[in-house]
């Protein structure tokens, strides 16, 4: 596949981008996420009580921690662009689809679906975003987002 660059990105409008590498999802993480967003529910730190009570079996990542990988992932996959400026503009849809056990290990696949030039000057591009779960059928989460790159 050729190098996805900031003059191509057209042709690969409808195709696959690529895959992450894998990102560690460690209790450590997902104990850090829960200080920093006050989302302290026992089913994500409360190791021994997610053990007995949880219908996982043990500790699972906040959905928000999950999403929040996309940045990293999507750097990896996107480096070549190699923009002067990009923005986070948003999504178009987002599903959790199954939760990430704490320990697991997840990555993404980038679908690029659209590439729309503004009148100023920015380009955005609408990506699917499936991040996969190590070892599971069923993807984590789906989400279609929105970033604006710049070359000026």
């Amino acid at each position: 596949m050729p190098l996805l660059n900031r003059d191509n990105l057209q042709q690969f409008v409808g195709q696959s981008i690529g895959t992450s590498s894998w990102v560690q999802m460690p209790q450590s993480r997902i104990d850090a996420f829960a200080e920093c967003t006050e989302d302290r529910q026992w089913i994500h730190i409360d190791v021994e009580r997610a053990r007995k009570e949880s219908p996982f079996k043990a500790p699972v990542a906040h959905g928000y921690l999950t999403l929040s990988m996309l940045p990293i992932t999507s750097y990896e996959l996107l480096a070549d662009l190699k923009p002067t400026k990009s923005l986070n503009y948003g999504m178009d849809k987002l599903r959790f689809m199954s939760p990430v056990p704490a320990g697991s290990r997840v990555r993404n696949h980038i679908k690029l679906l659209a590439v729309e030039p503004r009148d100023d000057g920015w380009v955005l591009l609408r990506c699917e975003n499936t991040v996969e779960i190590e070892g599971q059928d069923k993807p984590a989460l789906v989400a279609v987002t929105l970033g604006l790159f710049s070359w000026s």
